[in-house]
């Protein structure tokens, strides 16, 4: 729309905004995720499936989709936009559907297709939609401002919970479904603005398809070692994120802090999302902007270096200062893999150039598909099959006791995978990723 302010504000970060908080409530999944399987008739393992699948799905509409959103950013915005809501629409109408009767395949499969499948699309493009756009208008920010938006996605789950958690108590029977079809209004309405609102400055051409070198393979072919380094350390840092992400709040419970566990997550949420804005802020102060990967990494190590040391998670909360160091893992974690998000397209650009950014990041988004496959369930396999679970009771608001059971052994055997996994990516980090191009960036 011509008429409104072209700016880099009203043109940019205001719709990224309103996109990547609209599909960052993907990541709101445990909220609701018990009240499904309950509603439905199924056990809460089998509906864990279907935030894989979302996860899985995102990152690949992001590798194939990718050419779309380089093409035409409308197309694939308003795509997104279709998709989240309808997914989300159509989630809501399985919900209901499973109600009426418990235990059939139909609720389930649909549940799959809707929240795995269809909101996947929408969340991949969702994605990758405003993020050239933004590197665009803020030549001389570019971390900055691609760290915006993607903190906008890390913090919508930090926004929406307790929304999401006041309608679940407020709608009465049926609420999971009624839910679900009441916020994906709210989000088409969001998303539609963002889509209305998202332009590329007006000086910029994208080159022609045709032109030698406009494929995102052939750019990449030019550096293909630093990609693959690229990717795997992008990988690697989900994989270890999402392992230790995924029994944070079991993790809590085990070092005594129960009563807080709520809280403790919603500041383990803050650091995600500042992780994401500010080590991109950061990294726009480095003439390499590899260099925060290695500090992201380093601290990584040392953080899950001190709590095996010291048994930090096995100690069960018996020494205050070994618990802060548990809790200053958590927070670490949680900001490098926030981080870990932000800085990839900004690195991408300064070895790529611009030409073909948004296709070459949506390729490297797969490695997020496949650690979302793999990150929860190589933590839940260890959790299962190692260690020893004991009972811990702990006193509650009205002076009851109540008994939980944790693996504290098993949780502190995860720290040792994360280790090998970090040290890996840190020298992938040293080793692969070569000098940023010196070729004007277009």
């Amino acid at each position: 729309m011509k008429n409104l302010p072209q700016n880099k504000w009203v043109r940019a970060a205001i719709p990224a905004l309103l996109l990547h908080c609209s599909i960052g409530t993907v990541y709101c999944w445990s909220i609701f995720s018990q009240e499904i399987a309950d509603y439905i008739g199924f056990s809460k393992g089998a509906t864990e499936w279907a935030f894989s699948f979302a996860i899985f799905f995102l990152g690949m509409s992001a590798a194939f989709l990718g050419n779309v959103v380089e093409k035409d950013i409308h197309k694939s915005s308003l795509i997104a936009t279709i998709c989240f809501a309808a997914g989300m629409a159509g989630t809501g109408l399985f919900i209901w559907y499973g109600g009426a009767h418990p235990g059939s395949l139909v609720s389930l499969l649909g549940i799959y297709i809707c929240y795995g499948l269809i909101m996947g699309i929408g969340l991949g493009t969702g994605y990758l939609s405003p993020v050239k756009t933004l590197m665009l208008w803020f030549q001389d920010r570019k971390g900055l401002a691609t760290g915006l938006a993607v903190a906008g996605f890390g913090a919508a789950k930090a926004i929406a919970s307790p929304i999401m958690q006041s309608l679940l108590d407020s709608l009465g029977e049926g609420g999971i479904y009624k839910m679900f079809l009441i916020l994906a209004l709210v989000y088409f309405v969001m998303m539609f603005a963002g889509h209305i609102l998202l332009a590329k400055p007006e000086g910029w051409h994208e080159p022609a398809s045709s032109e030698k070198g406009a494929r995102a393979i052939d750019v990449i072919k030019e550096k293909p070692v630093t990609f693959i380094g690229i990717w795997l350390m992008f990988y690697i840092n989900i994989t270890c994120g999402l392992a230790l992400i995924s029994q944070e709040k079991m993790i809590i419970k085990c070092i005594g802090l129960v009563g807080v566990v709520g809280v403790l997550s919603s500041v383990t949420a803050v650091f995600n999302a500042g992780g994401r804005l500010g080590f991109s802020a950061w990294a726009d102060t480095f003439k390499d902007r590899n260099s925060i990967y290695k500090i992201i990494f380093i601290l990584s190590i040392i953080a899950t270096g001190l709590v095996i040391l010291t048994q930090g998670i096995t100690n069960m909360g018996q020494n205050k200062l070994l618990m802060v160091l548990v809790l200053i893992l958590l927070f670490v974690v949680n900001a490098g893999y926030g981080g870990g998000y932000s800085n990839v397209p900004t690195l991408l650009s300064d070895h790529y150039g611009m030409k073909n950014i948004s296709a070459i990041h949506g390729i490297t988004l797969s490695a997020w598909a496949f650690a979302g496959l793999t990150g929860n369930q190589m933590a839940a396999f260890i959790v299962k099959h190692f260690g020893k679970e004991v009972e811990m009771a702990h006193e509650l608001a009205d002076g009851t006791i109540e008994t939980i059971v944790v693996n504290p052994s098993g949780y502190q055997t995860v720290l040792y995978v994360t280790l090998v996994l970090y040290i890996i990516a840190a020298i992938i980090c040293f080793t692969m990723i070569g000098k940023k191009s010196d070729k004007p960036v277009e």
